[in-house]
């Protein structure tokens, strides 16, 4: 589904280098995490591959359902089945959570649907997610807690239905409970959806007691160093990450 190769990213404004040879791919229907200490690239790699205009991609090509996307808007990637949750969901004075989602929706529902029946579905996700329904009268994101953002986030995963998303940091503004309910509907999607996959950005470990991920990467210094199982999570719990600097050093 994504393949991406040799990626090198710089910020446009600061004409720094952020990823500096980024190499993943992600089949379909798998869950992968993502992580690495503050500052190894992590979300700046999520935004790249959602499109985000303050990166350029100086070389490497990502690849999304064997289609190169390097040239195409966000919005394009949107329509084809990118999502991603971010990690600090901005504030939209003037816009309630009623009229986000009414025109968001009109993007991915078909127009025979009608707006009340997918209103409905929005309630029923307010409610799996603990979310109060008065909260659709709300200005987006103006006012709600870090755990209300981040419930948000997840569950626009529920409700557009992607074909690969990015959830950068969701656990961090959550707490256990918040925590174990988004993995789980989450977790629940990508098995009731076989043909979707989901990216987790973290640098807790403690994600990972709730989720088993197909794979776990490490990001250090802009680029992939090391690949394994859900089980590297738990050594990164308990060495933290000095040793894996240490063996890409050795590496190199």
């Amino acid at each position: 589904m994504l393949k991406i190769n040799n990626l090198k990213v710089k910020v446009k404004e600061l004409n720094k280098e952020i990823l500096n040879g980024v190499n993943l791919e992600v089949n379909k229907g798998e869950i992968h995490c993502i992580m690495g200490r503050n500052g190894s690239g992590k979300s700046t790699l999520g935004h790249v591959i959602m499109g985000n205009p303050d990166y350029e991609i100086t070389e490497g090509e990502i690849f999304f359902d064997n289609e190169l996307i390097n040239e195409l808007s966000t919005t394009d990637r949107a329509l084809k089945g990118i999502y991603l949750a971010f990690q600090n969901p901005i504030e939209i004075p003037g816009v309630t959570l009623a009229n986000f989602f009414r025109y968001t929706t009109k993007k991915y529902f078909s127009e025979d649907i009608p707006y009340p029946k997918i209103r409905s579905t929005i309630i029923d996700l307010l409610k799996k997610f603990a979310i109060p329904e008065d909260s659709m009268r709300r200005y987006l994101n103006e006012g709600f807690s870090g755990g209300e953002r981040k419930r948000i986030e997840a569950l626009q995963v529920l409700l557009y239905k992607p074909k690969l998303a990015i959830l950068d940091e969701i656990d961090s503004g959550l707490d256990i409970d918040g925590l174990k309910s988004v993995v789980k509907y989450v977790y629940e999607y990508v098995e009731s959806k076989p043909d979707s996959s989901i990216i987790f950005i973290t640098h807790y470990s403690r994600l990972l007691q709730y989720l088993v991920p197909n794979k776990v990467h490490v990001m250090l210094n802009g680029k992939i160093v090391l690949t394994g199982d859900s089980s590297l999570a738990k050594d990164i719990d308990e060495k933290g990450y000095a040793w894996i600097e240490e063996l890409a050093l050795n590496n190199t």
